[in-house]
């Protein structure tokens, strides 16, 4: 092979790659992670605060709102940010700002590596009501968009409103309108990698039917409308975010039948499981006993089902900072045989997409990125796992979708990496 033939064929691998997310329609065989993007540090907010790190202008020992130390080592010294928590060693701790383009480029390139299909971009629309919330919001998809077509990976739209009332909904619109200006979000030419399922862009909404708050059902019936039928040409094909016991509608659901009905006229059902159960035996029996009715129902109206999947679970410095106590280390993640018992007994069941949550989660220690086993010492507790390499969950959530795939042998067993 000349050297002209051998560029042409790396040009052609490199484009191909870059490609492949625009080719692959729909979620079927799918690994996809819930992305936040919400973390801040004082350098990217006019009044000199952190974000989701912790609450206000000081982030220090004692005083934080994460409980899983993020692996940063990857990203340029710029970009990697100084923090007064220091590791054993003593050297300096440090995190990342999710609105810059180095850190959203590193994530997707895990995605990539890994063989992560893509993510969800979590949207809060009540965040947008502030314009410096919202340039970062918007800084964080724009960066998400470029990656994604970078690294063949996919991304959807997910907004999430569980902190919104109904009676503000026109706002989500608004906002649609906005992104659809300035972003070109869903737009096949500007805005390739996109996700479609059947055939249109999907967008997901998340927070219909929980009882914790206003049920808004005419509301969201019609902003479901509208994303169906006027926010694009076509219409969007439409997840919806539901309690984990939407079917039978109680516990963690509105008493309302209504509420089946909004869901039917979805492509896509994903029930949250998120702190439902805390142990692989809890997960095994709450899938075995709620899924096969739940895909029942689903299959009979011929709507998707993605079910959720989280490494475990820790909100012990999130709830210290509100003055309330909680377990470090809650829901154990015992080296992934929680995550797996989940993703195993999902797969069992006869589902053929996978929800995962969440790829940068810290405050409720639900990341599947690279974490530090090593996190600071002092004042403040963080979760970890020593011994286990930092990219354990990223390598895990991978095969999850050659399992999907049918791509390898898999048992019950977490599987046993190759060194």
């Amino acid at each position: 092979m000349n050297i002209t033939r051998l560029l042409l064929t790396l040009l052609f691998l490199t484009i191909s790659t870059a490609v492949q997310a625009e080719t692959v329609d729909g979620l079927e065989g799918k690994v996809m992670c819930g992305y936040q993007g919400w973390f801040r540090v004082p350098q990217d907010d006019a009044g000199g605060n952190w974000r989701h790190y912790a609450s206000g202008s000081r982030f220090e020992p004692g005083r934080c709102t994460i409980d899983l130390w993020p692996d940063v080592r990857e990203l340029s010294p710029e970009d990697r940010i100084d923090t007064p928590f220091r590791h054993a060693d003593g050297s300096v701790a440090q995190v990342f700002s999710s609105p810059r383009q180095s850190t959203v480029a590193m994530h997707f390139r895990w995605m990539q590596e890994y063989g992560i299909d893509g993510v969800f971009v979590q949207r809060f629309p009540t965040d947008c009501r502030d314009q410096r919330h919202r340039q970062t919001m918007d800084a964080v998809l724009r960066y998400s968009q470029q990656a994604a077509r970078d690294t063949g990976r996919q991304w959807v739209l997910m907004y999430d409103l569980s902190g919104m009332t109904p009676n503000r909904f026109a706002e989500v619109k608004q906002d649609w309108r906005h992104l659809q200006q300035t972003l070109n979000v869903a737009n096949a030419e500007h805005d390739p990698a996109y996700l479609k399922h059947r055939g249109k862009p999907l967008i997901a909404l998340w927070g219909l039917g929980f009882n914790d708050r206003a049920a808004g059902l005419d509301e969201w019936r019609q902003l479901i409308d509208f994303f169906q039928h006027e926010a694009i040409d076509g219409g969007f094909s439409l997840m919806l975010g539901v309690p984990t016991y939407w079917r039978t509608l109680n516990r963690d659901t509105i008493d309302d039948p209504r509420l089946h009905d909004l869901m039917a006229q979805a492509e896509v059902v994903s029930p949250w499981a998120v702190g439902r159960f805390g142990t692989p035996a809890e997960a095994a029996r709450h899938i075995q006993s709620v899924v096969p009715d739940d895909l029942a129902w689903c299959n009979e109206r011929k709507i998707d089902y993605l079910p959720v999947a989280f490494p475990g679970f820790s909100w012990h410095n999130l709830m210290e900072l509100r003055g309330q106590k909680a377990k470090l280390n809650a829901m154990p993640r015992l080296a992934g045989e929680f995550f797996w018992s989940q993703v195993w007994n999902y797969h069992q069941q006869g589902t053929r997409m996978q929800y995962v949550a969440m790829f940068d989660e810290l405050d409720e220690g639900t990341a599947i990125f690279k974490v530090r086993n090593d996190p600071p010492v002092g004042e403040s507790s963080f979760a970890a796992e020593p011994g286990l390499p930092s990219d354990h969950y990223l390598w895990l959530t991978g095969q999850v979708g050659r399992m999907l795939r049918g791509e390898g042998d898999f048992a019950a067993e977490v599987p046993k990496r190759e060194q």
